[in-house]
Parts: structure tokens; C-alpha cells; sequence
């Protein structure tokens, strides 16, 4: 792991200060020739040399630290030539400038290593839950009475007459840790000469983009040397992406609403120039997420620095030469500074803008990109079509009435609804009879169609938005408008459902499995949607309204929708109705005033969202090793061909950003392709690591991107970040001393244009095929943006999802919307397998009544129930030191050849066995001559069950027909029945027979 740190860091592009232009009492800086432990010594040192041999030597220590309690820290001193820590310490004084103390060297002449922050280091995963150490007294006091080193001694001065140890130099750790250049703070007597000097009401720092700007608090010892300027110069190559900083001081005031203005770029030698709008400033806003124009308001408290990213995009045709032009700085409250910018570009041309070189930060462009926000298709979809009020998109169809609302939605040959869905405003004279004008489309693309439409009847006009895309989602607006005061009864949704349509029904608090004859549920905990459906036809139904509409995670649960909610009377009630059931989402009493409106949105997915491809399913074999990404022989004679790669490895250091060590990702990628095995990576977005080469960028937007919070967590945060961020996920590698250690990102922002963006390069320059995806926030637009740079990059790419039924609360719901653009689930991380009954197999894990099939997860699951679904768990996978073999299984499947089959699961009306017994159930796999049966009995007690199989339809003759269990280890032992035997059964097992 250490040797890939160190091409990491290389590729972060950090910088080397040199001290060329130090104050007469600085001292040089520099990296460790060789990391040390961190263990109770932290990431940062001073070595001192000692002449000659004395009882007690002093030291004064120029560190510049940016920690406030300094103080507060404790010093470990160390004997270098020994590695024996020194006993006899006294802290004369400490503060954030310089550090004076005394110690008795024990090795003279000789080096003395001094820790100023040490801490405990921390093997486990998960949260960190140290800090520093607190400062010790070990100091012998007869050795304290002799050298003169009490309280009383020591504010006298007579510390001062001992010997000094000269600081040789400061070191960091590594080139990761150090703080210089730009965390050195300036001493307050540096400060105050600078302000003398300069007596502006704030101070522009023009800043190269190799030294981010790090603190807000402080002034770095570079900008006192280099004293404040309105002039910037660079140098770029065509084509470059170029980015640089200008860092504000606000001195004497607060600076409010500021804003950039540029003039273009022109060339000394005459020509073409570069416009201003090819310049922006990432701060004050640019495209958001969903496309739409960004306007940011940037305030700089009094005493703060803040730091404002800028780019500028250099044509490829741009000419070798120096081009001048001006950046404005505008606050609303104080006057403009201009910063003269001269960039000298060079002959080379960068094909990528820069992207493959962190340290360019050209990648800060894709904060902006709408790469992928088309109105096209993708794989598998078709295009959408439309005949009269009938849209069609692949096996689904919706057909609407005049106001708008669905009045048939087809499944394939299934009928989904059982009537119209209605939108009812009742008054107590009953519901209000609204006259329909006649539909309109307003929008006809591949990927995407709208039409509107409008109501009026009493008073109330009722205005209709529809959007139906290729994927079955269909998104409806409605407001409703009042020309008068109304006194309302209820408004709400009613949906009815045939009894296809709703055996099942799973989310607003219940879960997954048979839908009770009847359900009320009112606005409380984190749900907003319900899947209510079967194998062959269901509806999901999201109640829409407010910002965020992605899942309902343990941190992403925002204020129920205004008009749904309506104060806590609103609700949704499912009960039975002609044979199916009625879905109502009601909203309660209220009144409304004349001109006032309302508006209410809600959401459709028509399922299954495509064709269920069994074979695809057992064709693909998953590697999923977090510490061992690389299969061994035995699993590759398995016929495993699509790996995992978790993050926390060599090939995946950090979570959440992939572009590190993108070398011995890249690498392994080849290797795996030569050997026909595709490869896919973990790579979501609700944290992210340290290590992030923009991360100080990032953090100058304030909390659009990163989440804000009281700070803490693992030491690098707490002593580069400072304040302001939310510590989350924590993972210590075996060097004893490199952790990757996250913090939590804020809900849906830019981030999400970088992480699409970043999906397409991994794409074109690294050849991942795919994603594992693991709890994540963001919505299905920003999904559907991913699947279609990915397929149009990499073709045939897979993307599986995973949740934790306690983390997401019912993820089968909360992540319906997803399934358009999954291959895979891999549910069941915190699910008790044992526990739940068929019917919650069914809907909430396995994936079938959605188009899609899945795996199982905590503790392996359970070998026996899990094929009944086509399920086995990972290989390389395990949870609770619990591994079953998945192998076993497979070598069934492939000796009968599963991909070739037929499945039909207990669930379809033509599944052609039944089982004696109501607790157990059977999926056969039918292929032309035999039938694989795959039995699972979910009672809590052992059962004799016998099988009645509909022979004709297999193509079998009773008579000479068998069952065989052959020999599976850890699963079966074998054993032959005759048809109509007894087949015994235990508790939570089953049975893999074929049948021939």
C-alpha cells in the first residue's frame, strides 16, 4: 500500500517549498527520508541538535501551527540516535507561533526528534474516536529543582542562560501531511506590518493553482513575503483547461454579495483572443445538477480569507504567446480591485485539458458539465411513441383522458389500473365536476414527451403537466387554483388497481410482501412512495413536492411535501376494491382564498421497467473481495467474470474518488480483460476522502459541496480542514500512519456534475465496466445520466445496487426508480434471511417483479431459500465471519445448465408443481427433457412435503421420471425420490433436484 500512497501523492502534483525566501527564524521544511509510526507521535516533527553533553538543554521551535490550542497538545521528545522518548521535558511556553522548551538530551552530540502532535492511532475502520494526546508531565522534578524549571524559574528567564539545541529543519511526515506553503500562519507581528503597509479594506493574493489556499482564518507566511498584488501571471498549453486563484483578506469590513467580472483574454501580438465567456468563477456559481443556471452569493466575513477558483478554457487553436486581459473583483459594499492576468501559452497541446494531471485542477470544469442530460434513450430502452393519447415506451404503455390523468396503463398484456385515476377536489356539496379543453403535447423527443392539459368547474381551475420518459417514469404536476374562497374537504389521488396489480405492495411504512386488505398511513417517519403490484404489472407512487427527491437515507429526510402533508392531515389509505384495491393519497380539510393556488406532484413507474433475462443473471459469476480484488486460481476455475472492487484496496485506495491511483486501477482492468472478466468499481458520492486532489477548492464553495458540522475526526482533517465539515467514514491502512479518512457531502449539488463526468473518463481511460453502487443519495436523473455516459462509452456496462434495510428504510421502495438502470441487486445488509417470509423475499430482495434478479448479502444468506429466487450470496464476499461457498451451487447450476432454462417461480399461475405443504416452495428451472427444482421450506420446524408436478407440461413421463439430489457440499447430501415420495425437509433448508 505505501508504494501506491507514494505514486498518489506524486499525482496530487504537490509542491516542494523552498527556503530561499524564509525569515531570518525560519527554518527549512521538508518530508521524512522515511515515514515514521504516527502512534503517539502524529504527523509532524522538529529535529534539533544538540552540541555537546548537558543536563538540560532549551530549544524554540518556529512551527507555525494552525491549531488555536496549541497548548493544549502534548510534546513527545525522542532521542533519534536511541528511539528512546526523554523523560525529562518542561514546556517553557507553548502557542500557535513557536514552542520554547527544555529537555535533558541523553545522546550528546546528537538529534533530537520533537512530536508537537502526536496522537493515538487507530487500527479499526468505521469512525475515528481518538484525538491528541494531552500534554504529560514525566519530568523528574529533582531534575525540574536543579535545571531551575519551576513556574516561578522559568517566567524569571533563567531557562534562558541553558544551552540551545538548534532546530535543523521541520519535517512532515509525508509530502501529504506537510502544511507548507500555505498552512504556515503568519506571526501577528508579521500581520500587523503587513496591514501597516497596505491599509486597503480588504487584500487581493493572486495565487497559482499548485498552492490551494487552505485557511480562512489565517494569512500563510507566502502571502507576507509576497505582500498582496494586482497582477497574476501562468502558463498554460493549448487546449488546457487553465485554473488559478485570487484569495480575498477582508481587513477592516465584512465584503457582501461579491461578484467577477472579466474582459477576455487578448493576445500581445495580435489575433484572435480569448472571450470572457470562456472564464468563469467556480464560487459564484455556474450549471447546476438538474441543468439549470447556478447564481451563488459569496459574503467574506471581517478577518476571513476567502479563496475564489477561476478558469479559463484555452483554445487548441489559440497561438504560442502571452494573453493579457483584467478580473474585476466587485463586492457590493467596498470598491472593485482588478487583477492584471497574463497567461503565456506554450506550443504543446493537452488533448484532455489537463484532466489526466490533478495537480491542474482542470477537472474543476466538470462542477459545471451537463454531460449526459439529453432527451435520448439507452440501453436496453426504445425510443417512445405515440398514437393519439396512447404513449408507448419499451413493454409499457400509458394512454390518458382529457384531464391529463392515465386512464389505462398496460404491463405488457397486463392491465395495471382498474378505472381512471382521478384527481378529486371535494367541497361538502361533493367532488367538484371539472370540464376538460383538450390535451396538448408540448414536448415529442426519443427519450422524453409532455403533454398539458386544463380543467375548470366552480371556481377552481386545474392546470395538468405530464412527462413521460423511456424508462416508464411519468412525472405529474398539477395545480390547483382558486378564482374565489373555497372551503375544501379533501383533494386528493385515487388510483385504482386491478388484482393483478395488487397482490403485493411494500413502502409508507410496511413492508415488502402480501398487501393487507386494508393500510392507512399518515406523514411520519422517512417514506413518501409505495410500490403496490405483482410479478407482471405494478405501479410506484411517489407524492412529490419538495427538493429532494431522491432515497430516504438516515440523512436525507426533508420536509414532507406542503400540500400532501397539509399540516399532518394528509395520508395515504390502500384497501380492497372490486376484486383489486383503490390507492388513495388524500390531503385533508382545508380553505382556500381567492388567487390562492396549490400545487401537487407525484410520481408513476410503471413495473417491471424492462424483460427479465434470467440468463444474463446466471451467466454473470461475482467476485466481490474488498482487502482482495484480484481472484485467485481457485475462484477463476470457478467461472467468476465480473469482479468487484471495493474501495480500501491498492486498486481503489479511497472511497469515493477513483482517480489516484488510477495507474494500478488501469492495470488491473487490462489484466482482467485479457482473461474475459469485466470489471467494476466502488464509486459513489455520499462521502468522500481525504485525499481528493480539489479538495481545498471544493472547500472554498462553502457547504454546496461538502457538508458542514462541528469538524473533529482522524488528525489530517482536523489539521488541514480546520472547522466546518462533517467527519464520516475512516479506514487505517497497515503502514501505521495513512488512513483514508472521509467526510460527508452535502445533498444534491455540483458534485454530482464532477461524479458523471468523472464515470466518463474512468470509462474512455481506465475501460472500468461498470459500478457497484453502495446506499446512494442522489436521484434517478442523475442515475439515468450515468447509465448513458457509461453504455455510450463502454457498451454492455453493469451496474449493481446495494442497501441496508436499516440505512434506507425499505430499499426495494425507496430505490424503485433506480431499477430502469441496475443490472443487479444486492439487497440485505442488516436483513435477517431466516426471518422473512417468501412473499418478502420476493418483493423487497429478490428483484423479480421489477425486471431484475439479485444476490444475497448478510451473514452469505441463506443457501437453501435463496435459490428459489435464482439467488446465491458473492463469492469472496462475508459478512459475521460467515462465508458460504457459492461455488457449490453454481456447479449444480452449470452441470444442468440453468442459463439455458426456463424459470418458473411459485409465484406465476402456470408454475407447474405445487408443494403439500403452505410454508415451503418451489421454482422449477425447465429446460426440454428435465427440470431443475429448487425447494426451500421457510417453516420453523422440520416437514414431510410432497411434490405435485404438472408432468405433461415439463414434457416428462412419470413413469420413468426421478427426482435426484445430487451430492452438494454443504448443502445436500445425495439422495433419490420417486415421484409422489415424501421429500423430508428442515427448518430453513431445501433441496436442488433434477428432474429427467
Amino acid at each position: 500500500m505505501r508504494a501506491s500512497i507514494a505514486a498518489a501523492i506524486l499525482s496530487l502534483g504537490m509542491v516542494t517549498m523552498t527556503a530561499s525566501v524564509l525569515p531570518a527564524e525560519e527554518v527549512p521544511r521538508a518530508i521524512a527520508a522515511k515515514p515514521w509510526p504516527v502512534d503517539q507521535r502524529g504527523y509532524h516533527r522538529a529535529i534539533a541538535g544538540v552540541a555537546a553533553k548537558a543536563d538540560a538543554v532549551r530549544v524554540h521551535i518556529p512551527w507555525r501551527r494552525r491549531d488555536q490550542d496549541a497548548a493544549a497538545r502534548n510534546i513527545v521528545v525522542v532521542d533519534a540516535a536511541t528511539g528512546q522518548a526523554v523523560r525529562n521535558v518542561a514546556r517553557v511556553e507553548i502557542n500557535r507561533e513557536a514552542g520554547d522548551l527544555v529537555f535533558q538530551p541523553q545522546t550528546a552530540p546528537g538529534d533530537y526528534e520533537i512530536y508537537y502532535l502526536p496522537f493515538k492511532w487507530q487500527e479499526s475502520y468505521g469512525g475515528y474516536g481518538g484525538g491528541y494526546a494531552k500534554p504529560e508531565d514525566t519530568a523528574d522534578p529533582a531534575w525540574v529543582e536543579q535545571n531551575h524549571l519551576k513556574a516561578a524559574d522559568m517566567a524569571a528567564g533563567a531557562w534562558k542562560s541553558l544551552p540551545e539545541a538548534k532546530v535543523k529543519r521541520i519535517e512532515a511526515r509525508t509530502e501529504f501531511d506537510r502544511f507548507d506553503p500555505m498552512e504556515l500562519v503568519a506571526t501577528g507581528e508579521e500581520l500587523r506590518g503587513l496591514l501597516a503597509k497596505y491599509p486597503d479594506p480588504y487584500l487581493v493574493f493572486p495565487e497559482d493553482r499548485r498552492y490551494p489556499i487552505r485557511m480562512t482564518d489565517d494569512l500563510p507566511l507566502r502571502w507576507i513575503e509576497k505582500g498582496p498584488s494586482g497582477a497574476f501571471s501562468g502558463s498554460a498549453d493549448r487546449k488546457e483547461y487553465y485554473v488559478f486563484q485570487t484569495g480575498l483578506y477582508a481587513v477592516k469590513q465584512a465584503l457582501s454579495d461579491l461578484r467577477v467580472e472579466f474582459t477576455g483574454l487578448a493576445p500581445q501580438g495580435g489575433g484572435a483572443a480569448i472571450p470572457a465567456s470562456s472564464m468563469t468563477c467556480f464560487n459564484l456559481g455556474g450549471t447546476n445538477w438538474d441543468g439549470t443556471p447556478l447564481a451563488k452569493t459569496v459574503n467574506v466575513p471581517q478577518g476571513k480569507v476567502q479563496a475564489l477558483w477561476m478558469g479559463v478554457q484555452i483554445p487548441e487553436t489559440a497561438a504560442p504567446g502571452t494573453y493579457a486581459g483584467k478580473v474585476t473583483i466587485r463586492p457590493s459594499d467596498a470598491p472593485a480591485k482588478t487583477v492584471d492576468v497574463a497567461i503565456t501559452v506554450g506550443s504543446g497541446v493537452l488533448a484532455d485539458s489537463g484532466d489526466a494531471e490533478l495537480w491542474r485542477h482542470s477537472r474543476l470544469r466538470w462542477l459545471n458539465s451537463t454531460l449526459g442530460a439529453d432527451d435520448d434513450t439507452v440501453a436496453p430502452y426504445t425510443p417512445l411513441e405515440i398514437k393519439g393519447r396512447t404513449v408507448r415506451c419499451l413493454g409499457r404503455d400509458l394512454t390518458f383522458n382529457a384531464l391529463g390523468l392515465p386512464r389505462s396503463i398496460r404491463a405488457g398484456a397486463n392491465e395495471v389500473l382498474s378505472g381512471p385515476i382521478i384527481f378529486v377536489i371535494e367541497t361538502d356539496q361533493g367532488p367538484i365536476a371539472l370540464k376538460a379543453g383538450e390535451p396538448r403535447f408540448t414536448k415529442k423527443a426519443r427519450g422524453v414527451v409532455t403533454w398539458e392539459c386544463t380543467g375548470t368547474g366552480e371556481g377552481i381551475t386545474l392546470e395538468s403537466k405530464a412527462t413521460m420518459e423511456f424508462d416508464g417514469h411519468v412525472d405529474f404536476r398539477l395545480k390547483v387554483s382558486a378564482a374565489k374562497p373555497l372551503s375544501v374537504r379533501d383533494i386528493r389521488l385515487e388510483i385504482p388497481v386491478t388484482k393483478e396489480a395488487s397482490e403485493y405492495m411494500m413502502g409508507i411504512g410496511h413492508i415488502g410482501g402480501k398487501r393487507p386488505a386494508s393500510y392507512d398511513w399518515k406523514w411520519t417517519g422517512p417514506y413518501d412512495s409505495l410500490w403496490i403490484g405483482g410479478v407482471h404489472a405494478g405501479l410506484h407512487c411517489e407524492l412529490r413536492g419538495g427538493s429532494y427527491h431522491g432515497p430516504l437515507l438516515n440523512m436525507y429526510h426533508p420536509a414532507p411535501p406542503a400540500s400532501w402533508h397539509n399540516g399532518g392531515q394528509g395520508g395515504v389509505s390502500v384497501s380492497d376494491r372490486d376484486g383489486g384495491a383503490l390507492v388513495r393519497a388524500y390531503s385533508g380539510k382545508r380553505s382556500l382564498v381567492a388567487g390562492e393556488s396549490l400545487a401537487f406532484e407525484f410520481a408513476l413507474l410503471v413495473t417491471p421497467v424492462k424483460p427479465l433475462d434470467t440468463a444474463a443473471h446466471f451467466r454473470a459469476r461475482y467476485y466481490h473481495n474488498a482487502a482482495q480484488p484480484a481472484p485467485g486460481q481457485e475462484v477463476i476455475a470457478a467461472g467468476v467474470n465480473v469482479i468487484n472492487v471495493h474501495h480500501a484496496n491498492p486498486v481503489n485506495p479511497y472511497i469515493n474518488y477513483p482517480f489516484v491511483a488510477t495507474r494500478e486501477m488501469t492495470r488491473f482492468v487490462k489484466e482482467q480483460h485479457a482473461a474475459g472478466r469485466k470489471v467494476k468499481i466502488y464509486y459513489t458520492i455520499r462521502e468522500i476522502t481525504n485525499y481528493v486532489a480539489e479538495i481545498f477548492a471544493l472547500r472554498s464553495l462553502g457547504e454546496e459541496v461538502f457538508l458542514g458540522g462541528g469538524g473533529g475526526g482522524f488528525p489530517w482533517l482536523r489539521e488541514h480542514l480546520g472547522a466546518g465539515y462533517s467527519p464520516w467514514w475512516f479506514h487505517p491502512y497497515s503502514d501505521e500512519g495513512t488512513a483514508d479518512a472521509s467526510i460527508g457531502v452535502s445533498g444534491a449539488s455540483r458534485w454530482y456534475n464532477y461524479y458523471i463526468e468523472g464515470l466518463g473518463w474512468l470509462t474512455k481511460n481506465v475501460g472500468i465496466d461498470g459500478l457497484y453502487l453502495d446506499d446512494v443519495s442522489y436521484d434517478r436523473r442523475v442515475l439515468k445520466r450515468m447509465r448513458k455516459v457509461m453504455e455510450r462509452n463502454q457498451p454492455g456496462c453493469v451496474m449493481d445496487l446495494h442497501s441496508n434495510t436499516g440505512f434506507s428504510i425499505g430499499p426495494a421502495n425507496q430505490y424503485a426508480e433506480f431499477f430502469p438502470y441496475v443490472d443487479r441487486l444486492w439487497f440485505g445488509e442488516s436483513f435477517n434471511y431466516n426471518a422473512m417470509p417468501p412473499d418478502q423475499w420476493l418483493v423487497e430482495v429478490s428483484g423479480i417483479p421489477f425486471g431484475l434478479m439479485g444476490e444475497m448479502l448478510q451473514a452469505g444468506g441463506n443457501q437453501w431459500l435463496g435459490p428459489v429466487f435464482g439467488m446465491t450470496n458473492r463469492l469472496g464476499w462475508s459478512t459475521e465471519n460467515v462465508r458460504p461457498d457459492p461455488r457449490h451451487v453454481w456447479k449444480v447450476w452449470d452441470s444442468f445448465g440453468i442459463v439455458d432454462a426456463k424459470m418458473i417461480g411459485y409465484w406465476e399461475k402456470d408454475c407447474p408443481m405445487r408443494t403439500s405443504d403452505p410454508n415451503v416452495f418451489a421454482t422449477a428451472y425447465v429446460k426440454k427433457g428435465k427440470t431443475l427444482i429448487a425447494v426451500g421450506n421457510w417453516a420453523e420446524s422440520p416437514v414431510e412435503c410432497r411434490l405435485t408436478l404438472d408432468w405433461k407440461r415439463l414434457g416428462l413421463d412419470p413413469a420413468k421420471a426421478r427426482l435426484h439430489a445430487p451430492a452438494v457440499e454443504t448443502f445436500q447430501e445425495e439422495k433419490v425420490f420417486q415421484p409422489g415420495d415424501s421429500i423430508p425437509i428442515a427448518s430453513k433448508r431445501g433441496w436442488l433436484l433434477i428432474v429427467d
